[in-house]
């Protein structure tokens, strides 16, 4: 069976009122992407705007860039698919069988009011799909919600970049809403790491990474996943 994965991504590209750029986290988009690629998923992008997705300029300096991120941007079709993204309104979330919310400060301004996005990750969650994010990205999670108005990730236990990192980095004065506040607002069994240690937290449906350093673990963990899944399922048509 052939996994359907959608990156989410973020197409927001101002860091506040700082004069300095934002964007998607490489390292969030790039180590994932090759793990789901190589174990054979066809892979999706979209950002609320559609077209080219920004990558935070930060994670492509110095020790923040892996050698994934270096093969990511080698890649004639990786560029290809972050330059034309498709928006979230045109995605067919029945169609998918997993999303995956890339992280980067950008998100905060754009993932928590986006409609699309929640309704992509609502459907999701309604067929018993898998919903992944990591770091910054995992706000976009808090505002969904079920059929009850009960947010999703309510007494589920989640991840994401915490107030420590965010004040550690300087943004926790600049982004408009900081991950781990708002997973706690939405009642989400929150929990993190030290700064900067990796940290993956699966509560199936939801798999959540909680900074780059988790990014690797927390794909990994998802490909094991779907592949028992898809095993059972199998099993269960009499394959």
């Amino acid at each position: 069976m052939t996994m359907k994965l959608l990156f989410a991504l973020s197409s927001h590209d101002e860091l506040g009122n700082t004069g300095n750029k934002s964007g998607n986290w490489l390292e969030e988009l790039a180590t994932p992407y090759w793990c789901f690629r190589e174990a054979g998923y066809v892979i999706q992008m979209a950002s609320p705007r559609g077209g080219p997705a920004p990558l935070d300029p930060v994670s492509l300096k110095g020790t923040w860039i892996t050698d994934a991120g270096q093969r990511f941007l080698a890649d004639e079709q990786a560029r290809l698919a972050l330059k034309s993204t498709k928006r979230f309104a045109d995605i067919d979330a029945t169609a998918l069988d997993a999303v995956f919310l890339v992280g980067g400060a950008a998100t905060t301004w754009d993932f928590p009011e986006d409609n699309d996005l929640k309704r992509i990750v609502e459907t999701l969650y309604t067929r018993s799909k898998l919903i992944a994010g990591i770091c910054h990205g995992v706000i976009g999670l808090a505002s969904a919600s079920d059929q009850y108005g009960n947010p999703l990730v309510k007494n589920r236990m989640v991840t994401s970049i915490s107030n420590e990192e965010d004040k550690l980095a300087g943004l926790d004065k600049i982004v408009p809403v900081l991950p781990e506040d708002a997973l706690r607002k939405a009642r989400a069994l929150y929990s993190a790491a030290a700064p900067m240690a990796e940290n993956v937290v699966c509560d199936p449906p939801f798999f959540t990474g909680q900074n780059p350093a988790s990014a690797l673990s927390l794909a990994r963990k998802i490909v094991a996943h779907q592949g028992s899944s898809a095993s059972v399922q199998e099993r269960a048509r009499g394959k």
